[in-house]
């Protein structure tokens, strides 16, 4: 049986730092000087280096970088471009990430699978805060090795007092931080400078060039010592006879005859073939795309992640971890968020924001929300447990992405620290009665009616006539009214966006527990986004939850205002009011529409009662 070659994978570079710090210019320098760039490629870049204004002799390498019309107009890089070049001990692949605090996120995609940082400095500024901020970012990401260009040297006259100064200034900044290998050069990217050979224009510095930092790096990995793992990708059925589970190595190996588990089902099963590269073969290691055939057919499937049956990875719903915020909107503890590790994907929240990491002084400091490019440690619970990793020990399974579940955008960048130990003390604890019998013993089938619109739409005005029907009727109900609620379970609560999102999480926790016992449950919030809405949705079945947007013009509420709270609100006594100051999302799908400005509250009441005999739930 013929292995197909393997060849040794490129060592994987980030380049980051502060706007206009060089970045793409020492990239540019590096690729030139290593001969990675066809004579017209660098023709053209000394034309267009002429057409962009590039002052002295010496052409603009970020050009050779630098691809997008808006980066070469603003020069700055705007997205990660990716490079490949080689040196006579190693092939490399260098990420060129963007320097604008704007385009944080993007700088931390480009380090999340690099072996080494190249962290460039201008010589004029020293350390900035996107240097402090950065730093933080490849720490967090597990960047074992870094190495320091300060760039720009010839603009200071190749000053050692400066560079020494520059030293000493980023290591008081680092000295908390785990980098396993530090190392600082004093560079010229444009001129070429200690990067590729050392330059007479320094000589009181006798350390490594770039490019000697870089080769010293060792090659060898410390995935390929663990325990076999890989996500699932896709099942692979090419023929009716044939079923492969596909995917990437991250870590240990795999050969033909080991027992494997599929982690999540917690079946075992033997592998019986293994094909790379479109030939079969009788390994495969880390970092290589591989499809597995097992003896026998197991419940596996994308999102699913093979171990080795002796050392299988742990599951939980609970976590500790680091999180860099990336959304325009803030982060809130309590909202749900679609998560992603690996090829799992679930829902998650935040439980508790412990602390923010302040990029300046490494101080962790209180906070009650997340804003864009922040740092903070977290407390995550997840709706059903997954596969996982300490960040450290395995990247691919232990960093995570969140995703906006509205907007359908990341929003956070996270890494798994540990599995908090509840997650594995508790469980849910099921007894013989359960909610379909409770239903049948009051003759009615559980549901959560959820009421929400602005203040003064009506909705505890509807929704208290709709008890009465019931009532009437002999059926079992409870009304949690948004005021009621506060004046005990969120009597700890203000109305903050946050605020409202515990409110909102805590009030649908306590309807499910009352849809499980068997209710008609009426929730009376303003209940504003969406977000939340969905949320409560999901605690309960698809066909138990209504929602009953009570709609109502802003105006109508208003002149209604029959607690004052608008008026208040307008003299800006009452901070974040919905509708005022605090935004509203109204449903976009909701299963029953109320507009109160025209209809009385007994004809709208009565629209409900109809819903609920029209869809079988005022009956067992």
């Amino acid at each position: 049986m013929s292995e197909p070659e393997h060849h040794p994978a490129p060592l994987r570079i980030v380049t980051c730092g502060s706007v206009d710090d060089g970045k793409s210019t020492l990239l540019g320098r590096l690729l030139h000087d290593a001969n990675q760039v066809f004579a017209d490629h660098m023709a053209t870049v000394a034309n267009e280096s002429k057409r962009w204004g590039t002052q002295g002799n010496d052409p603009d390498f970020a050009l050779l970088i630098d691809g997008l019309q808006a980066e070469r107009e603003q020069k700055i890089t705007v997205d990660v471009g990716f490079k490949h070049f080689a040196t006579s001990n190693r092939r490399y692949l260098v990420a060129d990430a963007p320097g604008h605090e704007q385009f944080t996120c993007n700088m931390a995609s480009g380090a999340s699978t690099a072996s080494v940082a190249v962290l460039l400095v201008d010589a004029r500024n020293g350390i900035v805060d996107q240097t402090r901020r950065h730093s933080c970012i490849l720490d967090l990401l597990a960047v074992p090795h870094l190495v320091v260009a300060v760039n720009k040297m010839d603009l200071v006259d190749w000053s050692k007092d400066c560079f020494e100064s520059i030293i000493e200034s980023y290591q008081d900044f680092t000295s908390n931080l785990s980098f396993e290998s530090v190392n600082f050069v004093p560079i010229s990217a444009l001129h070429g400078d200690n990067i590729l050979e050392p330059s007479s224009k320094s000589p009181w510095y006798e350390g490594p060039t770039v490019v000697n930092c870089l080769d010293a790096v060792s090659a060898e990995s410390v995935e390929s010592e663990r325990p076999f793992r890989m996500a699932v990708q896709w099942v692979n059925r090419p023929t009716p006879n044939f079923r492969g589970y596909s995917g990437t190595v991250a870590s240990g190996e795999v050969r033909i005859g080991d027992e494997i588990v599929g982690c999540i089902s917690g079946t075992n099963a033997t592998v019986v073939s293994l094909i790379n590269g479109g030939r079969e073969t009788t390994r495969a290691t880390t970092g290589q795309a591989v499809t597995l055939q097992l003896d026998r057919d197991i419940e596996l499937g994308r999102g699913d992640v093979l171990g080795t049956a002796a050392e299988p990875p742990e599951l939980s719903d609970q976590f500790a971890a680091k999180l860099i915020w990336l959304g325009d909107e803030p982060m809130f503890p309590h909202r749900q968020y679609s998560l992603k590790i690996a090829t799992q994907n679930t829902s998650a929240r935040i439980l508790k924001l412990d602390y923010v990491v302040n990029v300046i002084t490494l101080a962790h400091e209180p906070a009650t929300t997340l804003t864009r490019n922040q740092i903070a440690s977290v407390k995550l619970e997840l709706a059903r447990p997954v596969v996982f990793e300490s960040y450290r020990v395995d990247r691919s399974l232990g960093g995570f992405i969140l995703i906006d579940r509205i907007t359908n955008e990341t929003v956070g960048a996270g890494m798994i620290e540990f599995s908090l130990r509840r997650a594995a003390n508790i469980s849910w604890e099921s007894f013989q009665v359960d909610k379909e019998q409770r239903g049948k013993r009051l003759d009615q089938k559980p549901c959560l009616l959820w009421f929400t619109g602005l203040s003064g739409s009506g909705k505890s005005t509807i929704a208290g006539m709709v008890e009465e029907m019931l009532i009437q009727r002999g059926k079992h109900c409870y009304i949690l009214d948004g005021d009621n609620v506060r004046h005990g379970l969120s009597r700890d609560l203000g109305f903050t966006d946050a605020d409202r999102i515990a409110n909102i999480k805590r009030v649908a926790e306590v309807a499910k527990l009352f849809v499980d016992a068997g209710l008609i449950t009426i929730v009376c919030l303003i209940s504003p986004f969406r977000n939340e809405r969905q949320m409560a949705r999901e605690l309960v079945e698809e066909s138990e939850f209504i929602e009953v947007f009570v709609d109502a013009p802003l105006g109508v509420c208003e002149a209604r205002d029959p607690k004052g709270l608008y008026q208040k609100a307008r003299r800006g006594e009452l901070p974040n009011f919905t509708g005022v100051d605090s935004p509203y999302e109204a449903p976009e799908d909701p299963e029953l529409v109320l507009r109160t400005d025209k209809p009385t509250a007994r004809e709208l009441a009565t629209q409900v009662i109809d819903y609920l005999e029209k869809n079988d739930l005022l009956r067992a």
